[in-house]
């Protein structure tokens, strides 16, 4: 009866196991699994100029080369109008993967970019979930974009309403997780005058000042300026950044509830083609928890949006043009991507 019963969990778990698996192979199937380093020239070295007692000083400001670090797994089928590439470089623009429908039920994106620009290092990361049916969609997303700075999660779930068969609305609830965007740790610093008090921030802060000697301190005791423009200009403007940065990051992020508008618009022939989405947030919900973003607003509901469009058109074989683009406001950042132009080929 034993070996029965231990054949039987056997197979039990044999089939299970299997079933698994095939799920497993099945949601990586068609998928690209990449991994992509790219660099370059930077800024040129730039020369700083000041005066001290009558005597010239000069100090470099080094800019190192710019590069970018790309890893990411992607199942997303591609739209007729987008170029197939034999090999994912971490440089593409793809402004599709932006938008609310894709072609497929099942798609998703995974990918870390760690990028230097202009001797700023960047952590840009893009993950999301997407499964669409008829009549309804859901989409689970994690977006961080460094030079833009922004970062939340993103969970929607929506009714489909489908027109024409080019052309969908949306509607439904998205759920936000995210840092408390309008929270400003410099507001208590600022003087009635309009000004910051920046010297006293310093000090709190740990760094010293000696005017007389013209030495300025950080809190570890090393000098970071000898002259006053130095320490206005460069010192300064990094001690406000990592200020605020501290406090910022000194609160945990806050939720929020919002209803949400869509559409999703897609023709394509090999000679015109257009794709459009948008996603429009008319109503926020206040849980009137301290760093609400309606506080910082005055009470008040706000638009938050974010939208695509992709167009080409060939006029003729010699003849064509095209615009992409995506934009994104929430919370009144905004951030964006676009490009536009007009190719005349010869023959």
């Amino acid at each position: 009866m034993k070996n029965k019963l231990a054949y039987l969990f056997v197979v039990i778990f044999w089939l299970l196991a299997s079933s698994a698996f095939g799920q497993i192979k099945k949601a990586f199937k068609f998928s690209t699994f990449y991994v992509a380093a790219n660099g370059g020239t930077s800024l040129a070295d730039e020369n700083v100029y000041s005066v001290n007692n009558s005597f010239l000083s000069t100090d470099t400001i080094f800019t190192p080369y710019d590069y970018s670090l790309t890893m990411g797994i992607r199942k997303i089928k591609r739209f007729g109008y987008e170029d197939i590439s034999k090999f994912k470089d971490g440089t593409e623009s793809a402004y599709g993967d932006a938008a609310t429908i894709g072609l497929s039920p099942f798609e998703y994106l995974f990918e870390i970019d760690y990028r230097r620009q202009e001797g700023v290092e960047y952590l840009d990361q893009q993950h999301f979930i997407r499964y669409v049916k008829p009549l309804w969609m859901t989409k689970v997303a994690y977006v961080k974009d460094g030079f833009a700075d922004i970062e939340y999660y993103e969970a929607t779930q929506r009714f489909r309403i489908r027109g024409k068969k080019k052309l969908s609305f949306n509607f439904g609830g998205v759920t936000r997780l995210a840092e408390p965007y309008g929270y400003d740790p410099l507001e208590d610093w600022v003087m009635e005058s309009g000004d910051i008090h920046y010297t006293q921030l310093a000090i709190e802060e740990g760094y010293s000042v000696d005017v007389f000697e013209s030495e300025y301190k950080d809190p570890n005791g090393v000098i970071v300026a000898d002259n006053a423009e130095v320490w206005n200009q460069v010192i300064i403007p990094q001690i406000l950044k990592n200020y605020t940065e501290k406090k910022r990051n000194q609160l945990s992020n806050q939720w929020q509830h919002s209803i949400v508008l869509g559409f999703d618009y897609y023709h394509y022939t090999k000679n015109f083609w257009i794709h459009s989405w948008g996603n429009l947030m008319p109503y926020h919900y206040d849980d009137d928890s301290e760093y609400s973003y309606h506080k910082y607003n005055d009470g008040e509901q706000w638009l938050d949006y974010s939208g695509g469009l992709i167009f080409g058109y060939n006029l003729n074989r010699n003849v064509g043009c095209f615009i992409e683009g995506k934009y994104n406001k929430y919370w009144n950042r905004e951030w964006h991507e676009f490009k536009f132009g007009i190719n005349y080929r010869i023959f």
